[in-house]
């Protein structure tokens, strides 16, 4: 499975962003994570393609939206309201499951995004 993320950037605070993943495979879920320098990988989101439940950190509960287009076989992260904290390596990855919060659940990985937020 080969996933790709893109998007990513420099955004002041308060500003958005959307990421998108390309997938070679869009059977189960695919997640949305980050990792920041010195950090673990944080589990951010993940979405199913049959059907429309989701999942959301805490984190990033009400400011981040995930969404997909099944047969394009991509999935974004809307991310709205950043903040300096959000700073990191964005990527997203591949689960045999139908949902997976944790970052060991996920067998495939993109190469990663850089997100910074700074003004």
């Amino acid at each position: 499975v080969q996933l790709v993320e893109s998007g990513g950037g420099l955004v002041q605070p308060g500003g958005s962003l959307r990421l998108s993943c390309g997938t070679s495979r869009f059977t189960y879920a695919i997640g949305w994570f980050r990792q920041a320098p010195g950090k673990e990988r944080e589990a951010l989101s993940c979405i199913s393609p049959d059907h429309d439940a989701t999942w959301y950190a805490s984190s990033v509960k009400g400011r981040f939206a995930i969404s997909k287009d099944t047969a394009e076989k991509k999935v974004y992260l809307d991310m709205k309201d950043l903040q300096p904290e959000d700073t990191a390596v964005y990527y997203c990855a591949h689960t045999n499951r139908r949902a997976g919060s944790r970052a060991n659940e996920y067998d495939y990985w993109g190469q990663g995004t850089q997100v910074t937020v700074s003004s």
